[in-house]
């Protein structure tokens, strides 16, 4: 872990954040955010950076996955309790943007069997890219349930127009210790993206959804 956020700040902001959390009980599971502000990026002509990175800890409990499977990965599915589509049932939707646009607004990420993958631009038309929810690939060598997890798990770090960024790092139920070990491996992994590493960030913050922001950087 880099010096510019040491572990005792880590510690000493989630136990601030989680203090709060508990002494405003709110009636939903509140989300931890890691907020990034940015600095000496030309947003016009500096490359946008984009990078994914898997946490220790599934950061989003209420993460929807929908498998887009072959006969054998719907059985799978079925059987684990997780949503899927067969490819008859995607090819119902008739690539209309409207129905395919609410499939890909009720998931937040989709997973597809290798054998379908390839076929989605053609069933389903452009939406899923659009909506920036392509499938991930699933094959036949690895359990669904881990791979579900695995997809849980990644968060990604994109850069848009502006100099300031968020991205699910963990929730209020969570311990210290697996905030501060997510919060940690996104701090890392950001700073890599960074064409002059933490010569770029102007200020890091942690804040749960309904409370104070914790400045850490």
């Amino acid at each position: 872990m880099s010096s510019k956020v040491t572990r005792e700040t880590l510690y000493e902001s989630v136990g601030e954040m989680l203090k709060g959390s508990v002494e405003k009980k709110r009636k939903f599971l509140e989300t931890v955010e890691l907020q990034v502000n940015l600095k000496n990026y030309d947003t016009h002509k500096d490359k946008r950076f984009s990078g994914t990175v898997k946490l220790k800890h599934v950061p989003r409990q209420k993460y929807k996955v929908c498998i887009l499977g072959d006969q054998q990965h719907c059985d799978e599915a079925k059987a684990n309790g997780i949503p899927c589509m067969d490819a008859e049932a995607l090819k119902k939707l008739n690539k209309n943007k409207k129905l395919v646009k609410k499939l890909a607004k009720k998931y937040d990420a989709f997973i597809a069997s290798e054998s379908l993958i390839r076929q989605i631009p053609r069933i389903l038309g452009p939406g899923l890219n659009k909506a920036g929810k392509f499938p991930s690939l699933l094959t036949h060598n690895e359990p669904m349930v881990n791979k579900v997890d695995e997809v849980k798990s990644t968060i990604k770090f994109q850069m848009k127009k502006t100099l300031c960024l968020a991205v699910a790092i963990g929730h209020v139920g969570m311990n210290d210790d697996e905030l501060v070990n997510n919060i940690a491996l996104g701090i890392n992994f950001l700073v890599s993206l960074l064409k002059k590493n933490w010569q770029n960030v102007r200020s890091l913050y942690i804040k749960s959804t309904m409370g104070r922001p914790q400045r850490i950087y």
